[in-house]
């Protein structure tokens, strides 16, 4: 234990992806281990650490000003440390113009404890970014139960190979790397054993998943026999993981929800190339067709971005188009955003603000209509909700919680004293869709 952390205040704000959340539950974890104090919301912390990130530009504004308000929420003496994509990138210069005292680097987080320490006994924080191109091993952290969730993300895999010329990813995450399938087992029995009934399979390309000779579908299966663990459900995966083999196994593992966050980008080949993703829409079609083969109505999302550089009003009709024949559950819709130091940043023919927020308010519209008739689909049958909370809505208690298709579901509790009497937080109950 490194004591002079013992009994300092913490306070870690997060913004990005879930592999993001994931590892400042780690970080959290790690210094409570070392004595530190979570810090109440409202109160000043010793140590505030801020997770940031860099997918948009957007996210690298709000990773300055959540960097800036704690300085000032801060009292004097309080250590201001950040890490994450946006520190990988831009870490450096924030450092020297004085607002922070501490970054960490990527692959660097399972040092957080050693870092802070260090810096509070010596001001020293020099080696704590790494050239993440040349980080070959993973950085094996990992969490005993999740600070704020009835569910737990589990990462088990960073960096990406892709370089689309849209993504700065690469560069602030490195190479791909993959956790060992043991370390990951102990992970979600410890997970399980502490109550944990729904694990979430994170990381930056899960895609990619190999240890040796253990792919995804053998690590998906060999979480499935894990006692108590109820539910598996996978983050963002690329369309082409999606195999007939794939499907034959996961399909007929009871507690694999048919919940797929399925890639896209674009529904437009010509954007798609110009991206450098790496399949046409008719082989995402063909994806999405093989899914709903092997599944009932599984929900498949995906993310679209609009005013790609050289979209033209074509090319938007194409995906627009597209998108309505695939129906999907749910589209997360993005304005295409500069990234610096990415081929797209360069690109000839870059797209009119307004016109991107038309592309993308024409695209909320669609799948505002197609997520609301999926979930019709379902009314007046029954399926179980894993009980996430209780919310107070006009007056009287639900129980809320997500079917397997992630399906947000509030139950009215009949008889308010059953909140006293049983506790079905992180229970699966029956509802009425």
């Amino acid at each position: 234990m490194y004591q002079n952390l013992k009994n300092k205040k913490i306070n870690i704000y997060t913004l990005g992806c879930k592999v993001n959340q994931y590892e400042s539950d780690a970080m959290l974890e790690e210094l409570l281990n070392h004595g530190c104090i979570k810090a109440d919301e409202n109160e000043a912390a010793d140590i505030y650490i801020i997770n940031t990130c860099s997918v948009t530009n957007m996210a690298d504004r709000k990773s300055r000003q959540i960097i800036h308000r704690m300085r000032k929420q801060g009292n004097p003496h309080s250590v201001i440390a950040a890490t994450g994509c946006y520190i990988q990138a831009s870490g450096q210069e924030l450092l020297k113009d004085g607002s922070l005292d501490v970054i960490i680097g990527n692959n660097r987080k399972k040092d957080v404890a050693r870092i802070l320490s260090q810096y509070l006994s010596e001001g020293n924080t020099s080696d704590n970014i790494i050239d993440i191109n040349k980080a070959t091993e993973y950085e094996n952290t990992k969490i005993n139960k999740p600070q704020t969730h009835t569910r737990a993300y589990v990462k088990v895999q960073d960096g990406c190979n892709n370089f689309c010329t849209y993504c700065i990813i690469p560069y602030v995450r490195g190479r791909i790397r993959s956790k060992k399938l043991m370390d990951i087992v102990d992970e979600v029995a410890t997970l399980a054993e502490n109550g944990v009934k729904e694990i979430i399979l994170t990381g930056i390309n899960i895609s990619n998943y190999q240890d040796k000779d253990i792919s995804l579908t053998d690590l998906i299966y060999r979480i499935s026999k894990i006692q108590g663990i109820d539910r598996i459900r996978m983050s963002s995966i690329e369309p082409r993981a999606i195999t007939k083999e794939f499907l034959e196994r996961v399909s007929k593992i009871q507690s694999f929800c048919p919940h797929f966050h399925l890639s896209l980008q674009s529904a437009c080949n010509k954007t798609l190339k110009a991206m450098n993703r790496k399949y046409t829409i008719e082989e995402y079609t063909e994806t999405v067709e093989l899914l709903r083969k092997y599944f009932d109505r599984p929900a498949i999302t995906t993310d679209i971005i609009v005013g790609f550089p050289g979209e033209t009003d074509e090319d938007f009709k194409t995906t627009y188009e597209n998108l309505e024949k695939l129906n999907l559950y749910e589209m997360h819709v993005f304005k295409y955003s500069k990234r610096k130091g990415t081929i797209a940043e360069k690109m000839p023919d870059q797209v009119d603000e307004q016109i991107k927020t038309e592309r993308s308010n024409r695209l909320l519209e669609l799948t505002e209509k197609q997520k609301k008739a999926f979930e019709m689909s379902f009314s007046g049958q029954i399926d179980k909700i894993l009980v996430e909370e209780i919310v107070q809505l006009d007056g009287k208690k639900y129980y809320r919680g997500h079917t397997k298709r992630y399906i947000l579901i509030d139950k009215p509790i009949e008889d308010n004293a059953d909140v006293n009497k049983t506790n079905n937080i992180n229970k699966e109950i029956d509802v009425q869709l």
